[in-house]
């Protein structure tokens, strides 16, 4: 439905310098999936998602959307942003300040090339209205709405149009916790029951794994790792998305030697691990070891099987449905996330025990630094 090849874009500084935001960005959306451009603030995810939109002019490659090029560097295609047909949600929300709820929602079946019947148009407008939680708003003004319900009208106005290819910026950003989990589910179960085609911009890893099909984390305008949400959050491609894709502990080892199916024995800092590669790595190599908390199991019995190590209890916060605790092994602590019926005071001995299955090595990358 959406290919995107070798996508260069950049901006000029104050100074005439050429900045990279966007640098061989290539990635295809299937029809009817969600594809979600995550990474931090100034990745070049929302430069990529603008030039789709036909909002920036990149300075090479291609898109193409369905069996039409809208842009291509090679052919000297550009297609402006009114004739591309595409739905777009972004942070600024442009909404009518002059009429009312329901009649910005209503306002692209009006003006479009295909005219809708009267009721076709209500039909439309309320059952997008509802799923955004505007329906009993659908008669006042638009300026007397909040920041975040103006937020969901953007939404809902894109949405009515069930276009080809929905394109959304953080549409989200603007809500309290509560709504926007809730709008997660809505936009979720909304996207798979029209079957529109998304590429969805957030910071937010919790939003990109809870809503995606596919996830192509960014850093620095380079796509690090494209997968799906378990396969980002399980078999993380480098430091960068294993840091920050949700927490994870990160231990510094040196691979002994090889075992057999992907994995390896390795000396790190806690003690000699058995743990699992993607790539192949040779004896002596410099990795690191990712484990997610809740892969660390605590025990106040000494585990059968397993990565078993021995530490003590440094510190305990309780989150309610679970307890992060640190355990100090030596020197180093490492953070586990338990279920509250382990009550293990501080200070007191415990095993920790790790599936080899879920320690993912991956080389050391000298330019990576952690995010905060």
């Amino acid at each position: 439905m959406l290919k995107v090849n070798r996508l260069c874009t950049e901006y000029r500084d104050e100074r005439g310098n050429a900045i990279r935001a966007a640098h061989e960005v290539s990635f295809d959306v299937p029809p009817g999936k969600l594809f979600t451009l995550l990474g931090p603030s100034g990745c070049g995810k929302t430069t990529t998602l603008r030039s789709i939109a036909g909002l920036e002019r990149p300075r090479s490659g291609e898109i193409t959307v369905g069996n039409e090029t809208i842009y291509s560097s090679a052919s000297g295609v550009f297609v402006p942003p009114n004739r591309r047909g595409l739905g777009m949600v972004f942070q600024s929300y442009a909404i009518w300040p002059h009429m009312t709820v329901f009649q910005n929602a209503a306002f692209p079946l009006q003006v479009g090339k295909r005219r809708l019947p009267r009721q076709q148009v209500e039909d439309r407008v309320l059952r997008v209205l509802k799923v955004v939680a505007l329906d009993d708003m659908a008669e006042r003004e638009a300026t007397k709405l909040s920041g975040g319900q103006q937020q969901r009208l953007a939404l809902a106005r894109a949405l009515v149009m069930e276009p080809p290819l929905l394109l959304l910026d953080e549409p989200l950003s603007n809500l309290d916790a509560k709504l926007r989990e809730r709008m997660r589910f809505e936009l979720k179960r909304l996207q798979r029951e029209l079957g529109i085609t998304t590429v969805y911009v957030t910071h937010d890893q919790s939003e990109a794994l809870a809503l995606s099909h596919s996830i192509a984390v960014m850093n620095r305008g380079v796509i690090q790792q494209v997968g799906t949400p378990r396969e980002i959050y399980e078999r993380p491609g480098n430091q960068f998305v294993a840091d920050f894709i949700g927490s994870t502990n990160f231990l510094h080892a040196t691979v002994k030697g090889p075992e057999a199916n992907g994995f390896y024995r390795v000396s790190s800092e806690v003690g000699e691990l058995k743990v699992h590669a993607v790539e192949g790595l040779e004896a002596g190599a410099k990795v690191v070891v990712s484990i997610r908390p809740e892969d660390i199991r605590l025990s106040e019995r000494r585990p059968q099987e397993g990565n078993v190590l021995y530490g003590t209890v440094d510190t305990k916060v309780f989150l309610g449905e679970s307890v992060d605790f640190q355990v100090k092994v030596g020197e180093r602590p490492l953070l586990s996330r338990a279920h509250p019926s382990l009550r293990t005071q501080v200070g007191h001995p415990i095993y920790l025990s790790m599936d080899p299955e879920k320690c993912v090595a991956l080389r050391e990358t000298a330019e990576w630094t952690p995010t905060e």
